[in-house]
């Protein structure tokens, strides 16, 4: 009944999600340049896994300029780095992929875990890089788990085709009882300014509702209250209205089968030390306002990589979970940064 409720309230706020319906929420245009379509083109690079997904994956910018690998998150897909294609397309090679079953990439028919995350990222670096060749590898959320995932499965791999390695607002294990963002309703429920309470208490989410809601493969609704919800769960104080309309957008572009048997599968992952294997400069971003995956999950990789000897930048900003777009100039001058410290030019030169 629950579920049956749910997908009539979000049928009746989106229609047929249909796949052109889900590619105009990719491409939507913004009053702010950063969140559009690069003005210039890109390279279409066919990778199909051992399983037979076929995944999504762009090339922009010169061909013979430093690369750069932006791995996006849950319910995300390539659209969600515009700030950073945008900024860096220009002297760099920007390589972005759809992780399986978002965007336009296929499920294909392994079972979902940690090596599918692992292999997919493997597959696109054996398709984008040239031998011998490295990159910089930046992971947001989910795409920091696949990162540290990748790490632990392919060690050999680390050395041999990171440059460095930016993982931003992500975790490396038990979501379910660590975030912050269930129950959804951690605050009494307002209504005209007053507190609506149930036999005295607040109302709240239960944790098996929350749950149902995040993996039910039913679409998410769209408009100013989704938004706003976005807004005040996901992103910290200050977020624009563009940018949560901009992040809403791809989110609701998600296919909900994916984006439900993802939810699942992230929930219970444990990746335990996998962060051990970033042998290579790492900077870790977390967002001090970030309920989703909270700062503490981003403190530990970090501890964990301390412990294998390793010595990465830790940075906590004053951001929700979306950093890249709700402190997108400094996001930018960061990869920028780590970009300039690593130049294997300056390196041969000095």
């Amino acid at each position: 009944m629950l579920v049956k409720s749910i997908t009539a309230l979000s049928q009746a706020h989106n229609g047929a999600l249909t796949a052109p319906y889900r590619a105009m929420l990719r491409t939507r245009r913004f009053r702010s340049a950063p969140y559009n379509a690069p003005a210039t083109g890109h390279e279409v690079v066919p990778v199909t896994t051992a399983d037979g997904a076929r995944l999504r994956v762009h090339s922009y910018g010169p061909a013979d300029g430093e690369p750069i690998v932006l791995i996006h998150g849950w319910s995300c897909c390539i659209e969600y780095w515009h700030p950073q294609i945008n900024a860096f397309a220009d002297r760099y090679r920007v390589i972005c992929y759809d992780q399986r079953g978002h965007g336009e990439s296929t499920l294909g028919s392994s079972r979902l875990g940690d090596h599918t995350l692992a292999d997919d990222l493997a597959a696109v670096l054996d398709a984008t890089l040239s031998p011998g060749q490295k990159a910089l590898l930046v992971g947001h959320s989910m795409g920091g788990i696949t990162l540290q995932a990748w790490a632990a499965r392919h060690p050999a791999q680390v050395a041999r085709r990171a440059r460095a390695v930016v993982l931003a607002n992500t975790t490396s294990g038990n979501i379910r009882y660590d975030t912050d963002l269930l129950p959804l309703l951690n605050k009494p429920l307002t209504l005209a300014k007053q507190p609506i309470t149930l036999l005295g208490s607040p109302v709240r989410l239960p944790m098996f509702v929350a749950e149902s809601i995040l993996t039910s493969p039913v679409p998410l609704p769209g408009g100013w209250a989704a938004r706003e919800v976005l807004k005040e769960r996901i992103m910290a104080r200050g977020a624009t209205s563009e940018q949560a309309d901009f992040a809403l957008s791809i989110v609701r572009s998600c296919r909900p089968l994916a984006r439900g048997r993802h939810a699942a599968m992230l929930a219970d992952m444990d990746l335990g030390a996998a962060a051990a294997h970033l042998s290579v400069p790492t900077t870790i971003i977390a967002g001090q306002y970030d309920r989703l995956l909270p700062e503490r999950m981003s403190r530990h990789i970090a501890d964990t990589m301390r412990e294998a000897g390793h010595r990465p930048d830790y940075q906590v900003w004053p951001t929700g979970h979306l950093g890249n777009l709700e402190a997108t100039d400094r996001f930018n001058a960061e990869l920028g940064s780590v970009l300039d410290r690593t130049d294997p030019r300056s390196a041969a030169a000095g």
